[in-house]
């Protein structure tokens, strides 16, 4: 890496207009896809994007902006992907552009629905990117705390550390701390897991659960997430660190989490569809269980995974979520 690598975020959604700000703070020009001609337009005008963490104001000079995915993909060494999993595969689906020689990083918090594969499983199959070349971002850490420029954490995961540390070092600031891990795919893994789990919190809180309970459906989660993550990729990881147990605490907790407040809805009498169309935003971990009962359904050596089944349940199944979280209760310690 003797020239400086150019960077490009693909997405224009809250996390990819917070990745845009943390990289505007250490380079000087930042590649910008978004696919609605309004929000680019927007930006030019007003410095600022319309839909999303509105209070961030941008220098226009730090950035290419464009609604052409190819001409983004040409001018980055490093694409960012933060598009949501359920439009990732239409969006990738534009691309003409050869990638194979960039480095792809997902920040995408999700499994692509069409295949079941992981984001970077998909790139590494479908754009022969190989698995040195493709990196994922980690929290735990909520965009509308980088907006406040509250102090956050970060981790960056990629079997290659000298371009995990780049990457790291391009979204570190002072209100940004970084640290690297060659764990991808386990991480990759936990990204989407914890959405499940926070939609399960959500439920939980509609339903009228207290802390008490949340307490235990959190330290039951973390252990269901590491008992599903060890069957689909085994390695020696340590699951209380920030890119597990963090981000899965923060999604299950925090105010900010879009899939804890569609689990809320739902536990408090709204339908899937109702709760889609209120919160016009789109929840992760809608697509993510239906992956991992999928994966789980495939997997010859099933792991125990108690509260993923029940959110599949209420979410697919329509069952009752009250009766559902009843049985719950009982498989849990």
């Amino acid at each position: 890496m003797d020239k400086p690598l150019k960077y490009a975020v693909f997405g224009a959604g809250s996390w990819a207009t917070a990745i845009v700000k943390m990289l505007c703070e250490n380079l000087d020009e930042v590649g910008w896809y978004m696919r609605s001609v309004y929000t680019k337009e927007h930006l030019l005008k007003e410095q600022h994007n319309p839909n999303y963490l509105s209070s961030v104001e941008f220098h226009l000079e730090q950035l290419k902006l464009s609604n052409d995915i190819n001409e983004i993909a040409d001018y980055a060494d490093v694409l960012i992907f933060v598009i949501p999993s359920a439009f990732m595969h239409s969006e990738l689906e534009k691309l003409t552009t050869n990638i194979g020689n960039k480095i792809i990083v997902s920040a995408v918090k999700g499994i692509m629905p069409e295949t079941g594969l992981l984001v970077g499983e998909h790139f590494h199959d479908v754009y022969k990117i190989p698995y040195d070349n493709i990196a994922v971002i980690a929290g735990p850490c909520h965009a509308e705390e980088v907006a406040l420029e509250r102090l956050s954490y970060l981790t960056v995961s990629c079997s290659d550390a000298e371009k995990a540390q780049n990457i790291a070092d391009n979204l570190s600031s002072h209100y940004i701390k970084t640290t690297i891990s060659d764990d991808i795919i386990g991480i990759e893994y936990a990204v989407m897991l914890k959405n499940i789990y926070a939609i399960a919190a959500g439920i939980a809180h509609g339903l009228g659960y207290g802390d008490n309970f949340q307490s235990v459906l959190m330290s039951n989660a973390i252990r269901e997430m590491k008992r599903f993550i060890k069957k689909r990729h085994k390695m020696k990881r340590n699951i209380n660190n920030s890119a597990y147990l963090g981000d899965l605490l923060v999604t299950g907790y925090s105010v900010f989490s879009r899939n804890r407040m569609f689990g809320n809805m739902i536990g408090k009498g709204y339908t899937v569809k109702s709760a889609q169309m209120e919160m016009n935003m789109v929840a992760e971990g809608y697509y993510a269980t239906k992956s991992a009962h999928l994966l789980h359904e495939k997997n010859g050596k099933k792991a125990k995974i108690p509260i993923i089944n029940a959110v599949y349940e209420v979410l697919y199944e329509n069952k009752n979520p009250k009766k559902v979280f009843v049985k719950l209760t009982d498989k849990l310690d």
